[in-house]
């Protein structure tokens, strides 16, 4: 929403709408197969629903992000310096594979 808060709708799978954040200041959302993740306007990370391969327990706890983006079960996120971080499942190199020098920006 404009206002900066999360709506969720559909089948509730791994409690993907019960633990959707519910104040405001998101700026962006991505959602993986049974996971999501939302981009706090302060550049934090908040991950909710499936967590069958870390997708929640391995998530970034620091600020400075600036976009996000999901697989199936794993997640990706832009830090303001140009690095990506990678969490969540690895069964296909998701992690392995990621690009380790900053530049992305």
């Amino acid at each position: 929403r404009n206002d900066g808060t999360v709506v969720t709708w559909g089948v509730n799978l791994d409690r993907t709408h019960d633990d959707a954040p519910t104040d405001a200041g998101f700026v962006a959302i991505a959602c993986g197969k049974q996971h999501s993740v939302a981009l706090r306007n302060d550049g934090t990370v908040v991950t909710w629903g499936g967590n069958s391969q870390n997708q929640h327990d391995d998530a970034p706890t620091s600020a400075g992000f600036v976009a996000i983006a999901c697989g199936n079960y794993h997640s990706l996120a832009l830090r303001n310096d140009g690095t990506v971080v990678t969490w969540g499942g690895n069964s296909q190199n998701q992690h392995d594979d990621a690009p380790t020098s900053a530049g992305f920006v």
